[in-house]
């Protein structure tokens, strides 16, 4: 299944000059989200993770599924301010600033076999800041994948741990 079908395009936005890809029309196809979901499950298995991080938030639409498919647990990492009780913060560059990830303190144990999951990589930053913080609190970071990478950006060269995407844009 060529599941690029069900990913929109949608021209200027956030702002203009920017496509941005929506994976709402993946998500509302059953069997194209049955698809993506099985490409990840077989890719990352080999892992044995036993415990799976999404970030905010359409990480989280990424990692539920996998999370009950491959048995583990999973977590959030969020944007400043959104997760209850102790965290721990990291502050990383964009391109056109910086922003602020937090996981809970006590979210993962010291040796947790860890992947880290979005719905998209682009530049990169936003992931590698995420393997960043889990090292920070104990997690042995195992492999990072996405559904969509924009190979065109280079965001994998900024990830030093095994990457997987199901669809890659070139261009």
């Amino acid at each position: 299944m060529d599941l690029k079908k069900h990913i929109r395009g949608v021209p200027d936005f956030p702002k203009p000059g920017i496509l941005f890809y929506d994976i709402s029309t993946l998500l509302a196809h059953g069997e194209a989200w049955q698809a993506a979901v099985r490409r990840l499950d077989d890719a990352l298995r080999p892992h044995r993770p036993n415990l799976l991080v999404g970030i905010e938030s359409r990480g989280f639409l990424v990692v539920a599924p996998l999370a009950y498919s491959l048995g583990c647990g999973f977590i959030m990492v969020r944007k400043k301010g959104k997760l209850p009780g102790p965290t721990i913060p990291l502050t990383y560059d964009l391109e056109y600033g910086s922003d602020t990830l937090e996981i809970q303190a006590d979210a993962i144990k010291p040796g947790a076999r860890v992947i880290v999951l979005d719905d998209l990589l682009a530049t990169g930053g936003t992931l590698g800041a995420t393997i960043r913080l889990v090292r920070m609190v104990g997690g042995e970071v195992l492999a990072a994948a996405c559904i969509i990478e924009l190979a065109f950006l280079e965001g994998r060269k900024r990830i030093d741990v095994p990457f997987t995407s199901v669809v890659s844009y070139e261009s």
